[in-house]
């Protein structure tokens, strides 16, 4: 009995498919608006239904490139897939929290809170101040600007839709809003929103360019960037053998003095002129070598294309391949 199972047990180990071969990858995308789909990372899966709730952190630096934003953490999560782009919302952020400890220290004042916003459009959002005073203060003080802050929240998220909060938030204006109503209270160190927490949907904003519009500009990108870089490369090749051309190129030698014709022999008669020719020529075909070397590379290649020989090579090369011809 025991061998029968074990068979079985083979049998369906044998039958069983990888499960790694049936996953793909998906594009992570942000929001519409206002990040316009903008690529943020990939996941991989077995099909949509395991990638529709997601969670996907990251820096704002890696987000936007700003430096300054690199203890921000952004939260997206995934709502819906089409085809191979997993479309997702910004669901908050957070400060690193050893980042918000260096910002207290002892005889500052501290001042947090915790505000419930409502937007335009119906988003519930949960707000999350931090307040850092120049110095110590008094329960009073916290107080007063504890509310001041509040009214300033709560006033500029109602005038506001969720995507326009999110740009506030992020870009720092909401920041400074509450810092300029605050600091005729006390002189301010530090002021920021350190967490914001997204509690419930509202209407979906269909701003911004459409998913065929983003993959068409990242088309027509790869595009410009695949030229660019096959014209680089053209040149780098052009150059290079520009470079051994004029490498391989005979070195101009300094020519004989030409005597003046003051000083040049006369030719008495035609005879002698024709014996001087009659001797030069026979030293000139034994001189073939130096008649190759006089020549330039592209005529040696010339040379070597008339009799069909490979032309490839230093110049040395291609004139022991004309001299063996």
């Amino acid at each position: 009995m025991a061998r029968k199972m074990s068979a079985k047990a083979r049998a369906a180990a044998r039958k069983q498919r990888d499960k790694w071969k049936s996953k793909r990858w998906f594009t992570i995308r942000a929001p519409r608006d206002p990040w316009k789909f903008q690529k943020i990372g990939e996941t991989i899966g077995e099909s949509e239904d395991h990638i529709i709730g997601r969670v996907y952190e990251m820096t704002q630096q890696e987000f936007n490139g700003d430096f300054t934003k690199m203890h921000v953490i952004l939260r997206f999560r995934v709502t819906e897939c089409v085809g191979q782009d997993a479309l997702t919302t910004f669901i908050g952020h957070h400060h690193q929290t050893d980042h918000v400890a260096r910002q207290v220290r002892r005889y500052r004042g501290k001042v947090d809170d915790v505000v419930d916003v409502v937007t335009t459009d119906g988003y519930l959002l949960r707000i999350k101040p931090l307040i850092i005073t120049q110095k110590r203060i008094q329960t009073s003080v916290k107080s007063d600007m504890r509310t001041k802050a509040r009214d300033v929240i709560m006033t500029t998220a109602a005038k506001m839709t969720y995507p326009q909060l999110q740009s506030a938030m992020l870009g720092g204006d909401l920041e400074k809003a509450i810092e300029d109503a605050i600091k005729t209270i006390y002189p301010v160190r530090t002021c920021v929103v350190r967490k914001s927490q997204l509690l419930q949907d509202g209407v979906v904003h269909d701003k911004g360019p459409t998913l065929d519009e983003i993959h068409a500009e990242e088309a027509r990108s790869a595009a410009e960037l695949k030229a660019k870089k096959a014209a680089l490369l053209a040149q780098a090749m052009e150059d290079e053998d520009g470079g051994d051309a004029e490498a391989d190129a005979p070195v101009d030698e300094p020519e004989d003095e030409v005597p003046a014709e003051d000083d040049a022999p006369e030719v008495n008669n035609e005879e002698e002129a024709e014996s001087e020719v009659s001797e030069a020529a026979p030293e000139a075909d034994a001189k073939g070598d130096v008649d190759l070397a006089s020549m330039t590379v592209a005529e040696l290649k010339d040379a070597l294309k008339a009799k069909g020989l490979p032309v490839s090579g230093k110049k040395e090369e291609l004139i022991e391949r004309l001299q063996g011809a």
